[in-house]
Order: structure tokens, then C-alpha cells, then sequence
């Protein structure tokens, strides 16, 4: 019997290589957000596309067509995304959801969500994470003022870097505003070439694992071209990634950012506990959704060839090039590189990002918040209780 697979979070560029991936699997994929989502409801091999409410503006209505979309379609296994992943191990929803959600409980990510919890959470495991502290009040911040430079100040709760303080100067810490509802962390500053890393576990075991760089994105951190690392730094991180998986026993997707430092150590930096753009070193040909959802066991890598998002390295990528100079490296990043979003006979989830892209452009402009920001406005988690 052909099974059923809902992936939420349709507006990613993630979202949509999972989807074609379980099609290409033979899975029946539906697809589902609280936005138009045009990336992959304009794709003919993504399955087909349903709305729910805002999990942020309207839990209950959230919680309430979650299940209906499960009942409705039969669904057999849920793969969140996106920021929805948090709303959807709400307290009120997950378990109506058991034995079909793809992730750990809300108690493991919010561990892994939240960059102090994190931190100390790696440092138990022996894992190398730059010494960092909580920050909850103005005495606490004060404490670093003669050395500032020497650290990383950002929300516990957090995306796309646009908030962090990187080695800012003292008379800058006046914008780092903490709170015990509210709290930063202090993270001791690392020098050295960053790297990230998405993977698959299941049991506690690794299933899926790719670790890249970027070299394009936006000025809040929002990448959109991605290069695999060689294969000696890469080990380094999956030997990581391997033992969070094993000492959490994590069934789900997860990813980190990380810094390699002159001596080539790799220090871990935050997680984010969802689908990053490393999927799209692994997806395609239904290998994905077989280590997600299928018997079997080893661990898929990618294929190393870069990727890009088109839409966004056309646009964003030819301003960053002319900024820096480099127009050379920009179009050897088209040529040598594959897109992501637009595929020989799908070539129109591309003009879908673009036109979601404008979408989110003007909603940041609206609310006065960078279209990154408003990429999550409606399905962002920031350790709040949840229904």
C-alpha cells in the first residue's frame, strides 16, 4: 500500500527536494504551510499543496487542521521543516500525533533550540563548544564591557544572525538587552572559517549526513549558495553530529553551525533542530526519504557537486559579488554549481521563490523587519510555553 507523507514548512527550498525526494520514492506527498508557498505549490513533482493557520497567531486553529490534514489524508509519517516543527510537539497537539511525527519531544528541542541549553548540552558530551554564559540582566552584560571584543553576544532564541554582536565595542553592549524571559548568552569569540552540517538520525543512529560551506548570503546570515567541505573536515563534523545522535538517541532532523580554527578544530556554535539547506546535498532520487522512512541501515552522504538557490544568487548573489568585488567568483558559482529549486521539468517552483521572496520583502517592509525575519514571523519559537 503506497503510503502517505505530509511535509510542512512548504515555503522552504528544504521543503521542497524533501517532497520530491518521497515522490520520487513512490510515497503519495502532500504539502502544507501557513503561507502561499509558492516554491513547491507551483512544482509538478512535490505532491499536492494544502494551508493551515498561523501555529503562532492561531495555535488552536493550527493544532485543529494539523489533525484534520492527518485524518483527512490518512497520513502515515509527518517531516516537519521549518520553525513549525516546535508548534507542531506543542503539548496539546504531539500526542495525536504519535508514531507519525519525524522529530524528538519538545524537551529535546528546545535543548537543542536554545544556544545556552545547547552549549552546556554538547559540553556534557565531551563535544568542543566555546566556553559561554547566560546572560539574564544588565549586570551580566556589564561584566564583559572590558572585553567585549573577545565575544559573541546573541538571544538564546535566535535566527539567521541578524541579532548577534560579533566582538562588538563596549559602548555597543548598551544594545544587548537580556532578560530572564529574554536571555542571551555570552559565547567566547572563535576566529576561523565557519561550516555547517544537517543530518538525519533515527534511534540514535545516523542515517543521512552532508557538511558544507557558504561563501554567499544575506547580511543576516541567510545563505543561499552551498559548497561541500573536504573530506577530513567533514569527518570531524559527522563524528559530532554521530554523537549527538547517539547520547540523545535522536529520531529526527537536526543541524549545526560551526567554526574551524586555525588548528583545524571544529568548535560548535548553535543547532538548529530541522531541515537545513544540506538536504539539498542528499535529496532527489528517493535515497533521502529511504533514511528517513525506510528499513535500512548506513548513512547516505551527498553527491558534492555545490548547490544554489537561482532566484536568490541571481538577485542577492550579483549584489554581494559587485560589494566585494568579485564577479568572477559569482559566475563560477552559477557555473559550477546546480539549482536547487528549478529542475528539468520543474522549472517553476524558481519564479514561485521569486515571487515569495517579493512576498516576504514587502511583509518585512510593512512590519519594519528584514525579509529574512519575515520569512518566520508566523511560525517562530522562542522557548515560549506552547498549548
Amino acid at each position: 500500500m503506497t503510503k502517505t507523507v505530509l511535509i510542512t514548512g512548504a515555503r522552504a527550498a528544504a521543503a521542497l527536494d524533501i517532497a520530491r525526494d518521497f515522490t520520487a520514492a513512490g510515497y503519495r506527498t502532500v504539502m502544507a504551510d501557513s503561507v502561499p508557498a509558492r516554491i513547491s505549490r507551483w512544482s509538478s513533482r512535490a505532491g499536492s499543496f494544502l494551508s493551515y493557520p498561523s501555529p503562532r497567531g492561531d495555535p488552536a486553529g493550527f493544532g485543529a487542521r494539523i489533525a484534520q490534514l492527518v485524518a483527512e489524508h490518512r497520513v502515515d509519517l509527518i517531516v516537519p521543516t521549518c520553525e513549525e516543527a516546535f508548534h507542531l510537539a506543542a503539548p496539546g497537539l504531539a500526542p495525536r500525533l504519535t508514531g507519525k511525527l519525524f522529530q524528538p519531544p519538545l524537551s529535546i528541542l528546545r535543548d537543542l533550540h536554545d544556544k545556552y541549553r545547547f552549549a552546556r548540552l554538547a559540553a556534557g558530551f565531551g563535544l568542543p563548544v566555546p566556553e559561554t554564559h547566560c546572560l539574564e540582566k544588565d549586570a551580566d552584560v556589564a561584566a564583559f564591557a572590558d572585553r567585549s571584543s573577545e565575544w559573541v553576544f546573541k538571544p538564546c532564541f535566535s535566527r539567521f544572525g541578524e541579532t548577534a554582536f560579533v566582538g562588538p565595542e563596549p559602548g555597543r553592549l548598551c544594545d544587548v538587552k537580556p532578560s530572564p524571559a529574554h536571555p542571551w548568552v555570552a559565547q567566547r569569540r572563535v576566529s576561523g572559517g565557519e561550516a555547517c552540517f544537517y543530518a538525519v538520525a533515527r534511534d540514535g543512529a545516523l542515517r543521512a549526513f552532508a557538511a558544507y560551506r557558504s561563501d554567499w548570503r544575506l547580511g543576516g546570515g541567510a545563505s543561499f549558495g552551498f559548497e561541500p567541505l573536504d573530506e577530513t573536515a567533514a569527518a570531524a563534523l559527522r563524528d559530532i553530529a554521530a554523537t549527538l545522535a547517539e547520547r540523545l538517541s535522536l529520531t529526527g532532523q537536526f543541524a549545526c553551525d560551526a567554526i574551524f580554527d586555525a588548528q583545524g578544530c571544529p568548535w560548535l556554535i548553535e543547532c538548529n533542530p530541522r531541515a537545513t539547506s544540506g538536504v539539498h546535498f542528499l535529496a532527489g532520487k528517493g535515497r533521502l526519504a529511504a533514511a528517513i522512512d525506510g528499513p535500512g541501515e548506513g548513512c547516505l552522504g551527498g553527491d558534492g557537486q555545490p548547490r544554489h538557490l537561482l532566484p536568490a544568487m541571481l538577485s542577492f548573489g550579483l549584489a554581494v559579488a559587485l560589494r566585494r568585488g568579485d564577479l568572477r567568483g559569482w559566475r563560477h558559482a552559477l557555473r559550477d554549481g546546480r539549482d536547487a529549486i528549478g529542475r528539468p521539468g520543474d522549472r517553476l517552483p524558481a519564479l514561485g521563490a521569486f515571487v515569495d521572496g517579493l512576498g516576504f520583502t514587502f511583509k518585512g517592509m510593512v512590519r519594519g523587519i528584514s525579509a529574512s525575519a519575515a520569512t518566520v514571523a508566523d511560525i517562530a519559537w522562542d522557548g515560549e510555553d506552547l498549548p
